[in-house]
């Protein structure tokens, strides 16, 4: 895991950071011409970036109406393994439907967050796969009505 203490960022990766998020197919001759530096020395800015782990991976964000993946749901989860044991959030990251996986505080161990076609694929998730996880005790489901924000981009400060 990376800490702040770990990687220090100045004015100018946080700028090529900026500009990446907004779009991750700006070219590097693109991204030279906003700095006002040189394509090479950019490049190498960003190759490190890379290398440190704060650029993890180049995506494309898809809309999930497009594949009909229209059904979205939060659910929360009880498992038996103890804390530090991650049998279970291995076992449900494995699962394809399941975008996110997040330990939590409280009553509840996990924060699942999945997408699929409509609620009967959702049930057919929980019974078929969920149900498969030996370790799990309880779900409560919260289904999405609608989405007002959702986003992946992290709030970058203006050094």
């Amino acid at each position: 895991m990376i800490t702040e203490t770990e990687i220090a960022l100045d004015k100018v990766d946080l700028h090529i950071l900026r500009l990446m998020q907004e779009n991750a197919r700006i070219s590097n001759a693109e991204l030279a011409r906003e700095l006002g530096m040189a394509p090479s020395g950019v490049l190498e800015r960003v190759k490190k970036l890379e290398q440190k782990g704060v650029i993890q991976q180049y995506t494309a964000h898809i809309n999930p109406d497009a594949l009909r993946q229209k059904m979205l749901a939060f659910i929360f989860m009880k498992a038996a393994d103890g804390p530090g044991c991650n049998d279970t959030a291995k076992m449900l990251a494995e699962i394809p439907e399941v975008q996110e996986v997040h330990h939590i505080a409280g009553e509840d161990c996990y924060l699942v967050k999945v997408r699929t076609y409509d609620s009967s694929t959702l049930m057919s998730l929980m019974r078929g796969k969920f149900s498969k996880i030996p370790n799990l005790l309880s779900t409560r489901t919260t289904i999405v009505l609608e989405t007002v924000k959702e986003q992946q981009q992290l709030v970058i400060p203006e050094e």
